[in-house]
């Protein structure tokens, strides 16, 4: 689907409370991924990976095909196989060839993922808490997961044309 781009004598330029909205998003968005990354340094893990494994540990036999994790973590297949790699390196993944189709492969957490998976997550969470959840009212909270809603769901959308 080609999207034109408008020339800007057409184009809706954004309100002062529309560009302050999107620039404290951009802002939070980068801090708040910045820190949580900082977070999982000890464990000698990325934010990238940290995904991985929750994809991996929530997967039936903690196993996904690659195409399929690769879609789940908007990662290239490219650049998902890198990542893979590093991680095969460090023990907390694997890889094994898909029996149903000769070149498809399959992502499996390893014990050593699975454990590192237990120990992280509880961390992980409290990070979560601490630098989002608990600085936002449950009302506001609410009112934030209603309004940004509808943009994951055109979003998720967009991705799937």
């Amino acid at each position: 689907m080609k999207t034109e781009t408008p020339d800007s004598a057409t184009i809706s330029w954004l309100s002062a409370d529309e560009q302050q909205a999107w620039r404290i998003h951009l802002d939070v968005s980068r801090l708040l991924m910045y820190q949580l990354e900082r977070d999982l340094q000890p464990f000698g893990l990325t934010n990238n990976d940290y995904e991985i494994l929750v994809n991996l540990s929530e997967a039936e036999d903690h196993r996904l095909r690659m195409s399929d994790l690769a879609k789940s973590t908007l990662q290239s297949k490219s650049r998902l196989s890198h990542q893979i790699t590093r991680m095969e390196a460090a023990g907390l993944v694997r890889r094994e060839n898909c029996e149903s189709d000769r070149r498809g492969l399959f992502a499996v957490l390893t014990e050593q993922g699975w454990s590192t998976m237990r120990e992280v997550a509880p961390r992980h969470v409290a990070s979560v808490r601490a630098h989002f959840i608990d600085l936002i009212t449950p009302e506001d909270l609410a009112a934030y997961h209603r309004a940004l809603l509808p943009v994951a769901t055109h979003l998720r959308a967009e991705r799937a044309h």
